[in-house]
């Protein structure tokens, strides 16, 4: 952004020690021992334990997080946890405004569920062993996306605190993100009436390029999953007899992903993949490459000799991971571990293909392409099926208003120092484009904890406490600004 700072003298009153200092005590006094408790429940989301309800890790959750919420000094609060049934539960927060002036809805967005452990987490370190090295919290969770709760109460309570102004706020925390949030658009639906019509939407599961400034994110990529599914036998032979007769499903499957994606650049070849660049993505692009240089691909743990995809300077790498698809294999079945492998001709081979999409790409269309290349004319006339399994949209932000660009530029330097940035984001969330879609006319805050090393999903997960401090401050003070806002 770089916009000259100007502060409003309405807004004078909520001055940046008051809020830093109650932000600072909060954290570290109340947050921090609580988001440890959090760290140490298995609540994985219920894509990887479909027991969920019966081993009862979300509800000691949800619970931790609601309680916490509860005991927090705010005025003009009302908690609850909703439950549908067969959707995991959801916690609601409706926060008075601070006075009639002050009108409006902000929607404070988070969740609780997390993904499950990873292998590869170094010694001393574990997905359920909360531990803090300097000020990294380490952990699964507590960045993707545990904070999230706590920093938006603690920053309406900030504002309470100072003097301060805010809106009507409605503080909404699922359990179902990681899981594409598949129960979340069943609450909205039936809370409609309940969360209103937002006109500011703060979401803090999103990244940042570094830890020293706020961010922005402008855009989030979609997701399609395919599971693809090669089988030449009914049943598994002997590797000797048949080899040199029989195809092997694995080559199969690397002549038919072939198809789709260039073995030596990455890049995919389905058409209906890719989108035009709108072209104030690539100043942004361009303006934030400068920003962060090398560090586009120098955050990631690559092992020894090894280099980006990408190739050319930190524009195209930020535009190959923000607004160009990608491909993954995540998963893979038919295939024994190494200490049961036999010498057998394995009948079949599934793979879960997961695509990246560049933001304003449909996943339907996308999908139904790469569903009709793979299961054309398989090659030897195996049987090949391609199912889509997921699909989720990517989002692109709506032009910020200029009340909030200032907002975001004071806050961003009262608290860090430097200007806030903008930055558009590999990962999917995929209610931003529903949200998107219901309250057309809202504006939008999607901003987070995950930087450099961070790792959200992966081994050693950390939360950086002073970028989630600041991150809490920052809220403060948006929401301040948007209650006297003009």
């Amino acid at each position: 952004m770089g916009r000259a700072v100007v502060v409003d003298s309405r807004r004078a009153h909520l001055t940046v020690p008051a809020v830093a200092d109650h932000v600072g005590r909060v954290w570290e006094a109340d947050i921090v021992p609580t988001l440890e408790e959090y760290i140490r429940i298995p609540n994985v989301s219920p894509a990887f334990d479909p027991e969920w309800a019966t081993t009862g890790h979300m509800d000691r959750a949800v619970e931790l997080v609601r309680a916490w919420m509860a005991a927090r000094p705010i005025d003009g609060m009302q908690l609850s946890v909703e439950r549908l049934p067969g959707r995991t539960p959801l916690i609601l927060a409706e926060v008075q405004a601070t006075d009639p002036a002050a009108t409006g809805t902000v929607l404070l967005y988070g969740h609780v569920d997390k993904q499950p452990e990873m292998v590869g987490w170094r010694d001393g370190l574990g997905p359920w062993n909360p531990v803090i090295e300097g000020e990294r919290l380490f952990g699964r969770g507590g960045g993707d996306d545990g904070y999230a709760a706590f920093a938006a109460m603690s920053a309406i309570e900030a504002v309470q605190a100072t003097s301060g102004r805010h809106a009507r706020c409605i503080v909404l925390i699922e359990a179902s993100e990681e899981s594409a949030s598949t129960d979340l658009e069943e609450y909205i639906d039936a809370l409609a009436e309940r969360i209103g019509q937002p006109d500011l939407v703060v979401c803090l599961d999103s990244g940042c390029g570094d830890y020293d400034r706020l961010w922005l994110t402008t855009s989030l990529r979609g997701l399609v999953a395919v599971d693809l599914t090669v089988r030449v036998l009914r049943e598994g032979v002997h590797s000797g007899a048949a080899g040199g007769v029989v195809p092997s499903t694995f080559r199969v499957l690397r002549r038919l992903l072939d198809r789709i994606e260039d073995a030596d650049t990455g890049e995919l070849r389905v058409p209906e993949l890719h989108v035009p660049l709108p072209e104030d993505r690539a100043n942004e692009l361009a303006a934030t490459a400068d920003e962060l240089g090398d560090h586009v691909s120098s955050e990631f743990p690559f092992a020894s000799g090894s280099q980006p995809v990408a190739a050319g300077d930190a524009t195209t790498q930020l535009r190959a991971k923000t607004w160009e698809p990608a491909l993954e294999l995540i998963a893979i079945e038919g295939v024994p571990d190494r200490p049961h492998g036999g010498n057998v001709l394995r009948p079949f081979t599934t793979a879960r293909l997961s695509f990246r999409l560049p933001p304003t790409c449909d996943p339907d269309a996308a999908g139904a392409a790469v569903t009709a290349a793979l299961t054309a004319d398989p090659p030897y006339g195996a049987l090949v099926e391609a199912e889509m399994v997921q699909g989720a949209s990517g989002w692109n932000a709506p032009t910020t208003a200029p009340w909030l660009a200032t907002a975001l530029d004071e806050a961003s330097m009262e608290i860090f120092g430097r200007p806030c940035r903008t930055i558009g984001e590999g990962g999917t969330i995929p209610f931003m484009a529903m949200l998107g879609a219901r309250f057309p006319d809202a504006q939008f805050v999607v901003t987070g904890v995950m930087g450099p090393g961070s790792n959200a999903h992966g081994p050693n997960e950390f939360l950086d406490l002073p970028m989630a401090r600041g991150v809490t401050a920052s809220v403060a003070h948006i929401l301040n600004a948007h209650a006297v806002r003009t």
